[in-house]
C-alpha cells in the first residue's frame, strides 16, 4: 500500500497503539526491556515466563494492566497450542510475537553432555517453533503480524562453552529465513535481532571479575561501551512498528560495531 505523504505522520508509523504482544521471558534482562519499549509504543503485552506469579508481579508493577503475566514453560510443547488458545480468548488478536526466552549451559564441547545439549536447544529452538507455529495460522485470519527472534552474536562468531546457544541463535536465521519465504504473503513479517555485550547482570557475572575477558571484549566495540538493554528493546519496538512495513528476513546486529570490529 503507497504511503499518503500528505497526510503522513512518521510518530503514527512508529506507533503500536491497540496491538496486543506475546513476549516470552518478558519480566527479566532484556525481556523487561522489550516489555517496556512496546508498552511505550501503545502495545499491550502479555509476558511468558516459568519465574512465579510473585516474582514476575514485582518486575511487572509499573505497567498496571498494560502487562499481563501468565506462567509457562515453552519446553511444555505438548501444551503450547492450549497456552495459545487461552491467551487469545482471553486477549483477543494478538499480533506481536517476540521469542526472547532462553537459557545457557557454559561448557567446553567435551565436558557437555548430549542432555545440556538438548535442553538448551529445546528452550531456543524448540520452545520458539512450537510457540510461532501455534501463532502463525492466528495471524494469518488477519493478514497482519510480526515476530522477532532474539538472536545473537554467537549466530556469526565463535565463543567458546556456548556450543548449545550457539547452535540455537544460528538456527534463528535459517529459521526466519524460510518463515519469511513462507509467511509473507500473508503480512507477516519475520525479523531477528542479534544483540551484542549488553550491560545486563548476565554480563557483569561473566566480566566483573575476569579483567582479562572485559578487556577483550571492549577491545572488539568500535563504540567503546557496552550496550543498554533499552537499545534492545527499542529495536524490537522499530522492527513491530509500521515504520519497518518492509522490513522482514532480517537479523538486526545491536552491538556498538561489534561484528566488524577490530
Amino acid at each position: 500500500m503507497a504511503i499518503d505523504f500528505k497526510n503522513f505522520n512518521i510518530n503514527n508509523a512508529y506507533s503500536l497503539e491497540g496491538q496486543t504482544a506475546i513476549v516470552t521471558g518478558g519480566s527479566t534482562g532484556l525481556g523487561l526491556a522489550i516489555t517496556r519499549c512496546l508498552i511505550s509504543a501503545g502495545a499491550k503485552v502479555i509476558v511468558l515466563s516459568f519465574e512465579t506469579p510473585e516474582q514476575a508481579a514485582e518486575a511487572l508493577a509499573e505497567f498496571g494492566e498494560q502487562a499481563v503475566f501468565y506462567q509457562f514453560d515453552i519446553t511444555n510443547t505438548d501444551h503450547t497450542q492450549e497456552m495459545v488458545d487461552k491467551i487469545i480468548a482471553d486477549h483477543g488478536q494478538i499480533s506481536i510475537l517476540i521469542n526472547n526466552a532462553g537459557n545457557h549451559c557454559k561448557k567446553y564441547i567435551w565436558d557437555m553432555s548430549v542432555e545440556d545439549y538438548v535442553k538448551v536447544l529445546n528452550v531456543h529452538l524448540v520452545g520458539a517453533f512450537a510457540l510461532t507455529k501455534a501463532l502463525v495460522p492466528h495471524m494469518k485470519t488477519f493478514n497482519y503480524g510480526n515476530i522477532v527472534f532474539m538472536a545473537s552474536m554467537t549466530s556469526y562468531i565463535g565463543q567458546p562453552q556456548v556450543s548449545g546457544y550457539s547452535t540455537a541463535k544460528a538456527g534463528y536465521l535459517g529459521l526466519i529465513h524460510t518463515l519469511t519465504a513462507e509467511c509473507a504473503e500473508f503480512g507477516i513479517r519475520v525479523n531477528a535481532i542479534a544483540p551484542g555485550w549488553i550491560d545486563t547482570p548476565m554480563f557483569h557475572k561473566a566480566t566483573d571479575h575476569d579483567s582479562t575477558r572485559l578487556s577483550k571484549i571492549m577491545g572488539r566495540i568500535p563504540a567503546k561501551r557496552v550496550g543498554d538493554p533499552m537499545d534492545v528493546g527499542m529495536c524490537a519496538a522499530f522492527l513491530c512498528s509500521e515504520a519497518a512495513r518492509y522490513i522482514t528476513g532480517a537479523c538486526i546486529p545491536v552491538d556498538g560495531g561489534a561484528l566488524i570490529g577490530f
